[in-house]
């Protein structure tokens, strides 16, 4: 999953939110420097990533990128996901995205002092390009398919795995609509068990 089903699968919470959109800038031990419940956020992050990469509809949506991303078919699907939560109406109505996305810009703009300094340069760009609303269109994931092979190392072309998502749009959205609420109903109650005091 990207980041606005990150920023959505943080339940409301804001501390929980800053944990799962900082995680992927965190390695190894230092998530021990953050408060409990913003490490809680992190380790919420890498069991939905984890449940997302062994989810047969994943493995099935990523063999429609494979031949365009290679081996980076799963971080493209990612970012399908988005596209595909960003417009489905059982999550959003009219306007709501708009707004969740603006509260999730300023929940993470209130923990500033703790964000990472590489996910605050991040979020600059992020908030100013509204990242989390443009996933709804077409053109918002073609310019995140190019971000992605800008930080590649082993694909430059953002147009054919953009190709081969517009050619297998209705199969990718087929199992987007198998996945998500099964790892919606994952990441609930994984957040249940990580802070058992809620």
């Amino acid at each position: 999953m990207n980041y606005l089903a990150h920023a959505y699968l943080s339940f409301g919470d804001p501390d929980i939110l800053v944990g799962n959109m900082i995680s992927d800038f965190i390695k190894g031990k230092k998530k021990f420097d953050y408060p409990p419940k913003v490490q809680n956020g992190i380790m919420l992050h890498r069991k939905i990533d984890e449940y997302t990469d062994h989810h047969p509809a994943t493995r099935d949506a990523k063999q429609f990128l494979k031949a365009a991303a290679g081996i980076y078919a799963g971080s493209f699907m990612d970012i399908v996901y988005d596209h595909f939560l960003a417009n489905d109406s059982h999550e959003f109505e009219e306007g709501a995205l708009a707004v969740f996305a603006g509260k999730t810009y300023d929940q993470l703009d209130a923990y500033k002092d703790l964000l990472p300094d590489k996910f605050d340069r991040f979020l600059h760009h992020m908030r100013t390009q509204n990242w989390l609303l443009n996933y709804r269109s077409l053109e918002g994931i073609r310019r995140s398919f190019e971000g992605l092979t800008h930080r590649a190392k082993y694909i430059q072309d953002a147009e054919p795995p953009y190709l081969a998502f517009v050619t297998h749009y209705e199969a990718l959205k087929n199992c987007y609509e198998l996945f998500f609420p099964n790892v919606k109903t994952f990441a609930y109650n994984e957040l249940l068990y990580l802070r058992p005091e809620n």
